[in-house]
């Protein structure tokens, strides 16, 4: 077993390599970045590097990974007796969700994932084992519970798509193509509530 402040060394010099890496990553490019320049930022010799991340992928993975765990839902979703109930939920998972996705630093991660998509699949793979697949998991969840106790007709899987239309609009490419302003809390939650206004209109009780 490794002492203590080994593994506290371990764990330090990791979150250097991947702060350096993502600021590397950023400004020139995945592509362009070299190991050597990571490890230089760091301050850490290549050989500790590439003992922690077997290549510069692996730490682009390990980048988005650690990023994407503040995208998840919270486990302890409440149960849902009324629409209005439902209202004010789908409501705070969107703003949740707005909130954490358009930090400046979570875009950044996307486009990284999108621009090596092609050269590094593995990255994108990441992203969405990560970050999109339990996100509208947990919102499915919410639907398929709605429908269960008659609040909400629908298909939950048409439902959850139709929410996060709504919800984002074309918000998210403006904000990849640097085309837009990140929205304020005050935009995010209005445009977490209409969206769950939306979809309660266009759904209505079931049976």
């Amino acid at each position: 077993m490794e002492p203590p402040e080994e593994n506290a060394d371990g764990l330090e010099a990791r979150k250097r390599i991947l702060n350096a890496a993502l600021s590397a990553f950023m400004e020139g490019g995945y592509a362009q970045t070299s190991t050597l320049e990571i490890a230089t930022r760091a301050r850490v010799s290549k050989r500790e590097l590439y003992s922690l991340f077997g290549n510069k992928e692996a730490m682009l993975v390990a980048c988005i990974t650690e990023r994407a765990q503040r995208l998840k839902a919270p486990a302890d979703l409440p149960t849902i007796r009324s629409r209005d109930m439902l209202a004010k939920v789908l409501a705070a998972f969107g703003t949740k969700l707005l909130t954490e996705t358009t930090d400046p630093v979570v875009v950044a991660v996307f486009r990284l994932a999108i621009s090596e998509a092609v050269h590094a699949p593995r990255v994108a793979h990441a992203l969405d084992t990560v970050a999109r697949k339990p996100i509208r998991d947990s919102l499915r969840m919410i639907m398929a519970n709605a429908r269960s106790t008659g609040l909400l007709a629908g298909d939950p899987d048409a439902t959850t798509e139709k929410f996060l239309g709504l919800l984002w609009g074309d918000l998210m490419t403006g904000l990849l193509l640097q085309a837009t302003n990140r929205p304020s809390t005050n935009e995010i939650a209005r445009r977490a509530s209409e969206a769950s206004t939306a979809l309660l209109k266009l759904y209505p009780k079931s049976g």
